[in-house]
C-alpha cells in the first residue's frame, strides 16, 4: 500500500481557510508594507500567494525583523526553547500591535 504524502500544507484546510468575503486579492498595502530591523511582526499565512509562504506551524507567532533580503525579511520566532530564523515575505507578516 502506498504511504500518505505529507507535504508542504499537509492538514492547512482549516488553518489556512479564509471567510467568504476576504477571498480574492488582497490590497496593495499589505504586498508594499515595509518593516525595519527590530520590528514586532506576527506571521499570519496568506493563503492566496503561495511564494515567500513560511511552514504552517509558525503561523500565528510573533517574532522580530532581523535582516531584509531581497523582497523577503528574516524574523527570528521562540519555538520549541530555541530561536528559529524563519523568512517570509510581507504580505504574510504584520505589524503586532501588542
Amino acid at each position: 500500500m502506498p504511504r500518505k504524502s505529507k507535504g508542504y500544507r499537509f492538514r492547512t484546510r482549516s488553518l489556512f481557510k479564509k471567510k467568504p468575503r476576504q477571498r480574492g486579492k488582497i490590497g496593495l498595502s499589505r504586498l508594499l508594507q515595509s518593516y525595519k530591523i527590530g520590528d514586532r511582526v506576527v506571521i499570519t499565512v496568506e493563503p492566496s500567494i503561495h511564494k515567500g509562504m513560511p511552514h504552517k506551524r509558525f503561523h500565528g507567532s510573533v517574532g522580530v525583523v532581523k535582516q531584509h533580503r531581497g523582497r523577503s525579511y528574516m524574523v527570528a520566532v521562540a519555538a520549541g526553547g530555541k530561536e528559529k530564523q524563519v523568512i517570509a515575505r510581507p504580505e504574510h507578516l504584520r505589524p503586532f500591535k501588542g
